[in-house]
């Protein structure tokens, strides 16, 4: 297969897009060049008037923690504008960090799933650059996961948050430009927008058939294997359990102190869920949820992602827990993205339903149903913006 190039590709073999313009980029330290040149570094050699960096969760450098406040800084003398800060408020750019630029250049390498806040956070500066004279350039990438599965389901209104802003499923199959395309037609934003497609990008291939080296987008997601599981892996956050947030395998790692991970794996394994086998483990996270305890749980093997459902997977996973400790398995009581009156199960999942198949109001099988039927009719509708 031919590697694929990146907008960002394009973008530095076409001085024109940024020469003599006032340029502010959207981005973070995974927004490279095949060939590893940082976007910024890319901007200024072409001749762009580099204004300001604006950085999402994590930070530039993805040094941040989930959740963990990003403070304004400073890159090569540039000014860093943090749009993670310590409330909701901060999430969205002010306006006038955009009214002087003649173009915001967006380069956020995603992993394909809803939760994953980077393309919320594209679409609040959409949204803020309605009205001003700011072109937006978005530097496309191929989805990780490829662009053909979808899973999940619609997000209802009164579970809209920042990891629940696209109105899309939770495995959505569409790119970061794609995305940008379905935004402005959907929500009628009044602004100039340009993507800088992929070249030879199919939407059968996964991230590791590409080319393309893979830069960790955020602290937790070190590999294509931890984004492959966290459709359904990140649902944990959700709980009292741990994702495996400080070890070296984030997100591959289910379990706590008081869990019986023998047993749990037998369960799972026992379901016959397609294309994972789940391993019994013992992990010791050194920070986050159990940091210093041994916990006892299990490890995602994913066998054959083609047929591996993660979403319905980690709803699976959650029920059994329940199951086998039903004094000990809590969901999350603190805020989960600055919201507190939501279960953080639901602001994920879009709605209720997950979490009552993990309570055992209803069958997964009923749920899968109703997200099939939401992902047919979303296939249709994001075909006008599918790019390749």
């Amino acid at each position: 297969m031919e590697p694929v190039r990146t907008g960002l590709d394009q973008l530095a073999c076409e001085p024109a897009w940024v020469r003599g313009r006032r340029v502010g980029i959207l981005c973070n330290q995974a927004a490279v060049t095949s060939q590893l040149e940082p976007i910024w570094h890319v901007v200024q050699r072409l001749g762009g008037r580099l204004q300001r960096i604006l950085a999402p969760e994590h930070g530039l450098f993805g040094i941040a923690q989930d959740m963990e406040p990003v403070p304004h800084s400073l890159c090569n003398g540039v000014p860093v504008v943090s749009l993670y800060g310590a409330s909701a408020a901060e999430l969205r750019p002010r306006r006038e960090v955009l009214a002087d630029l003649d173009a915001l250049v967006v380069d956020l390498p995603d992993i394909g799933c809803r939760y994953y806040t980077f393309a919320s956070t594209m679409a609040y500066c959409l949204e803020a650059c309605q009205g001003l004279s700011v072109e937006v350039l978005v530097c496309d990438r191929p989805n990780p996961l490829g662009g053909e599965i979808l899973e999940g389901g619609a997000v209802e209104e009164g579970c809209r948050s920042f990891v629940s802003e696209l109105p899309v499923p939770v495995r959505h199959g569409m790119t970061l430009g794609e995305l940008a395309l379905l935004l402005r037609t959907v929500r009628s934003y009044d602004v100039e927008l340009t993507v800088l497609t992929c070249q030879g990008w199919e939407r059968s291939r996964w991230w590791d058939e590409t080319g393309l080296p893979w830069i960790a987008p955020s602290p937790n997601m070190p590999s294509l294997a931890t984004a492959t599981v966290y459709p359904g892996a990140c649902l944990v956050e959700a709980t009292n359990l741990s994702e495996g947030r400080g070890t070296t395998r984030p997100f591959l790692l289910t379990g706590a102190p008081w869990l019986d991970g023998e047993r749990l794996a037998k369960q799972l394994n026992g379901l016959g869920v397609a294309g994972v086998y789940f391993r019994p483990t013992l992990f010791r996270p050194q920070f986050h949820k159990h940091a210093g305890e041994i916990c006892h749980g299990v490890e995602w093997h994913v066998n054959d992602r083609q047929v591996f459902r993660p979403l319905s997977c980690g709803v699976a996973l959650l029920r059994e827990v329940r199951k086998l400790h039903p004094e000990q398995f809590a969901w999350r009581r603190e805020p989960y993205e600055f919201v507190a009156h939501v279960p953080a199960i639901d602001l994920l999942t879009g709605s209720s339903l997950a979490r009552r198949v993990v309570e055992g109001e209803l069958e997964l099988y009923e749920v899968e149903e109703c997200w099939r039927a939401y992902c047919e009719v979303f296939r249709r509708e994001r075909e006008p913006f599918l790019l390749a």
